[in-house]
């Protein structure tokens, strides 16, 4: 059990815990949530350690193991599946002794090792920190990559994959979901549902929330308050809490002005002295109440587009891709008003890539893209928020866009985002990424489009202005195209939904609970299943085949899906811009390595269609 007696924390000369006493049991699930700033993560590194309690303090018993995901990745040599593995220090050792004994051949050492493994129960460690990477979005391929190879967001998920590995009783994780896709999202919900020890999880996603946690922690004004259940059930809880406390407060305040009253009537009377005196002592004596401070629900909205014709973006034939390599083959696509389409599928895969191709950020390799003479679209990507200037203002930026606009109108309009007064007068340098990316969605709405295309806009937004955007958003006359790891927002704005993945994007049939589904069956599944696009035709009565061979089958199939997941992680790499930095040599490099593999592939599968005769 983890206990805060009296506990307070300062961050420079900001208190921003006091008075927390709360018990955490064994086993629980805490999701811990609060606004921006409220002091979440400050708690995660007082847990660890790293800074002190401002007054009172927390016990933590010293057999308990704590895990978290450290914030920075180092350059490694070493393969990303070592990385993961030394997460479990004491069995990873174990390893390096083992193959350091068989490399010196010293088979007493060997044996030892081996022992040693036994006792650490660590014989399944590889393939633990395997299905760790799996999991997470990692190819068999990639697992003997060094560690410096990975971009950032990979590396974010190797430090995700190597806390998981760790032993732990105590697992801290601070929005783990971010650099995720949806696919990994759902793999580390259905994880940590297994995990035997107690998590705190700080997340802005309430779907997540809701799936995983027992118990919500809710930091709010300064305190700390426990609540039993997800985040759902703390909502509904805390709306009753703070409906009987005003309730409390408005019958106090009725009883005090009842007595008030009393003493301002009959102090002065000599007859009536004995009573009024009883009733000041009673007046004296009364708890103090606090009226419910109601906060502001955030709300913003995307304007209605000055004009919206039926037909807004045609994409037909098209390859989508970088310079000579192919993401994506034989894209059509047709966006109309009112449309809301939700892209879903791994990262790597091409929905970025899609997204800019719609855009026309990124030409076509083949094919036609078409748009109505009104169409004006809106499009927020991953970078988006890094655009903004230093030093400048949200009216800076806003001018910007709007030359000749009165300030005031511009100052009225940066109001309804919530940068009120003279918010929108200081450097965005000072905000914090949740409020940048506030400032860049309403610079958006400024230009009021017809197409909103949104790829991953949620990444630095709290539970509240998360959930402003869904509402904004399902107001919206418009068409939608949407990226996000996010559920609650995809559930609530979209009802059409295309899987990207394979280098080809196509609609799937059913919506998130059914994707889920479909994902835990692919992955359990020996033979992966695809996703359902759309009815089978009743299959043909064909001739019994001859027998083939069952090893030389076996050989054959393993050679194609090993240079499948080749061919996979060649196509990722030369999704990701930044290997087109410096004159794109690297590009190059990866781009003819592809072509090999691409025609080792085609031999691969004659030899196999050729086996069954």
């Amino acid at each position: 059990m983890i206990s805060f007696r009296n506990f307070a924390l300062r961050r420079g000369e900001r208190l921003l815990l006091s008075n927390v006493d709360l018990s955490l049991h064994a086993g629980w699930r805490v999701g811990v949530i609060g606004r921006n700033g409220t002091g979440k993560s400050s708690l995660f590194a007082a847990l660890q350690g790293h800074v002190e309690a401002d007054k009172g303090d927390i016990d933590i018993p010293a057999r308990v193991r704590i895990a978290s995901v450290a914030q920075e990745t180092p350059a490694l040599d070493d393969p990303a599946l070592d990385f993961v593995l030394s997460g479990d220090a004491a069995v990873y050792a174990a390893i390096v002794k083992e193959r350091d004994a068989m490399a010196r051949e010293d088979w007493e050492a060997v044996a030892d090792a081996h022992h040693l493994l036994e006792e650490l129960g660590g014989y399944d460690a590889t393939a633990r920190a395997g299905k760790l990477l799996h999991g997470l979005g990692f190819t068999p391929d990639t697992h003997e990559r060094a560690v410096k190879e990975f971009s950032g967001g990979w590396r974010v998920r190797l430090n995700l994959a190597r806390a998981l590995m760790t032993p732990s009783d105590l697992l801290l994780l601070d929005e783990p979901t971010n650099h995720l896709d949806l696919d990994a999202v759902l793999w580390l919900e259905q994880w940590l549902l297994k995990y035997p020890g107690t998590l705190l999880l700080i997340s802005h996603d309430r779907e997540f929330l809701d799936e995983i946690t027992t118990h919500t922690l809710h930091l709010h004004d300064g305190k700390g308050k426990l609540y039993t259940g997800d985040y759902t059930a703390f909502e509904r809880q805390r709306a009753e809490h703070l409906r009987l406390q005003q309730i409390t407060h408005e019958k106090v305040q009725a009883e005090r002005a009842h007595l008030q009253s009393f003493i301002d009537r009959f102090s002065a009377s000599a007859a009536k002295a004995k009573q009024a005196q009883s009733r000041v002592k009673r007046l004296a004596k009364m708890a103090n109440t606090e009226a419910v401070r109601v906060e502001r629900a955030l709300r913003i909205e995307f304007p209605a587009p000055a004009k919206l014709p039926h037909a807004l973006l045609r994409v037909t034939h098209a390859d989508c891709g970088y310079g000579d390599h192919t993401v994506l083959h034989q894209i059509g696509f047709i966006l109309e008003a009112g449309d809301r389409v939700a892209l879903l599928g791994p990262n790597g895969a091409g929905k970025s890539t899609l997204v800019k191709s719609l855009v026309g950020e990124l030409p076509l390799l083949s094919g036609e893209r078409g748009g109505h003479p009104d169409l004006r679209i809106g499009y927020f990507a991953q970078h988006t928020v890094e655009s903004l200037q230093e030093g400048r203002t949200p009216i800076d930026h806003l001018a910007d866009i709007a030359p000749g606009v009165a300030t005031q109108q511009l100052r009225d309009f940066l109001g309804k985002w919530n940068f009120p007064g003279d918010r929108a007068f200081e450097s965005v340098d000072a905000f914090s990424g949740g409020e940048r990316a506030r400032l860049a969605l309403a610079l958006i709405a400024w230009l009021k489009p017809n197409v909103l295309l949104l790829d991953e806009p949620t990444n630095h937004l709290d539970l509240d202005m998360r959930e402003a955007l869904a509402e904004a958003l399902a107001s919206f006359d418009g068409a939608i195209v949407l990226v996000s790891h996010d559920r609650h927002l995809i559930g609530l704005v979209c009802e059409t939904f295309w899987r990207v993945a394979d280098g080809v994007a196509q609609p799937f049939d059913g919506d998130l609970d059914a994707y889920a589904v479909w994902l835990r069956t692919r992955d359990s599944a020996a033979e992966r299943p695809k996703a359902p696009v759309a009815a089978a035709p009743a299959a043909k009565t064909v001739a019994k085949a001859p027998k083939v061979n069952a090893h030389k089958l076996a050989q054959a199939e393993a050679r194609v899906a090993e240079l499948e997941s080749k061919l996979h992680t060649l196509d990722m790499d030369l999704a990701d811009p930044d290997r087109y930095a410096g004159g794109g040599t690297d590009a190059a490099a990866l781009s003819k390595q592809r072509d090999q593999v691409a025609a080792q592939l085609a031999d691969a599968e004659e030899a196999l269609l050729a086996l069954y005769g």
